[in-house]
């Protein structure tokens, strides 16, 4: 029996995530197309949620995250690591003349795919500010 794409996708998932730490981690500085990274990252991101949204509704993800502990437990997860991600990446997005208020919105209603988008965003401006 093969594996179906519901159960590919999360080892896939990790795959990717795996290789994203252990190169930045290994990066004495910051690559110059850090930004393509991220925005390609968060346009994949995209697609997958686009079609979580299609099929199952805009609050789908809400099913979910109450059906048991573990769904409590992934939300609470989800949460403590966008507000994480966020605080750390404020500073810079500050420095950088974002307009954080947007930001924060932005990965309220969307999650790991504004924290996506914001990162992007932000290494982008990082790097036309080193240029100029």
């Amino acid at each position: 029996m093969q594996p179906d794409l519901y159960h590919i996708i999360p080892t896939g998932g990790a795959v990717i995530m795996l290789a994203c730490l252990v190169t930045a981690a290994a990066l004495r500085k910051p690559a110059a197309n850090g930004w393509a990274v991220a925005a390609l990252l968060a346009a994949l991101f995209a697609l997958c949620s686009t079609y979580a949204v299609a099929t199952g509704g805009p609050l789908g993800f809400w099913t979910e995250h109450v059906r048991n502990a573990w769904g409590n437990q992934i939300w609470l997860d989800l949460l403590c690591a966008a507000a994480t991600a966020f605080i750390v990446l404020l500073p810079r997005a500050r420095a950088a003349g974002m307009a954080v208020w947007v930001w924060l919105a932005f990965v309220i209603a969307t999650g790991s795919l504004g924290l996506l988008a914001m990162l992007a965003r932000c290494l982008w401006l990082e790097g036309r500010a080193r240029q100029g």
